[in-house]
């Protein structure tokens, strides 16, 4: 009789994209052009339509170890072969070994969840999001013009430490961590600690910018 643990173990074809990192639930819009991902993707899309993707650290020259299965939801057939994507980022996984590496890299893959929370999320989610508002509501001073928040925001809190995380612009290590978190209270928690210092930087900012717009008249 089968394990448990084996049953959530695959093969999977792997894509690894220079500091890119996909979360559960998030689009992923890919332009397909380089001759072994072009016959990676027409394969996948005569199966289940389901890749991995992994951040390749081009500093480090390494391949991140934990990424995220997408699935292709939209697809376009472009001159020379080409195709164009929209993928939705689907679960979590970690590579166990690399099944072969030539057209295209295959890895043997065990799935990967959050752990069940201990404690009521919800409280940790809506301080995540009050502080989410005010760093756009702080940037929006800062640059001048209207930045909103989409309004189908996830409310449920590993959803929401998801979309977080989908959103930081810049960090990859940072996001490559968060993705490798297996405790939805961990995540939200190091998203505010990241959003409250953002806080802080940009409400300095918004100060000496109030200041040089506005000077007190010393009369």
């Amino acid at each position: 009789m089968a394990s448990s643990s084996s049953i959530a173990v695959r093969e999977l074809p792997l894509f690894p994209l220079p500091e890119v990192v996909l979360f559960p639930a998030i689009p992923l819009p890919l332009h397909i052009f380089e001759f072994r991902y072009r016959i990676m993707m027409n394969t996948i899309l005569e199966s289940d339509r389901r890749f991995g993707v992994l951040m390749f650290d081009p500093t480090q020259g390494q391949v991140a170890s934990v990424g995220c299965c997408a699935e292709i939801i939209q697809h376009q057939r472009l001159p020379d072969d080409r195709l164009k994507m929209i993928t939705l980022g689907q679960q979590r996984f970690r590579v166990l070994e690399t099944v072969r590496e030539k057209p295209y890299l295959v890895g043997l893959v065990e799935w990967i969840e959050d752990e069940p929370p201990q404690q009521d999320l919800r409280p940790l989610a809506t301080e995540v999001e009050g502080l989410l508002r005010d760093v756009v509501r702080l940037s929006s001073k800062l640059m001048d013009q209207s930045i909103k928040l989409p309004e189908d925001i996830p409310s449920l809190p590993t959803e929401l430490s998801y979309w977080v995380a989908s959103n930081l612009y810049g960090v990859p290590a940072e996001q490559q961590a968060l993705l490798e978190l297996q405790d939805t209270a961990a995540r939200l928690q190091r998203e505010a600690e990241i959003l409250s210092s953002t806080r802080s930087h940009l409400a300095a900012k918004t100060v000496l910018k109030d200041t040089f717009e506005n000077p007190v008249d010393p009369n």
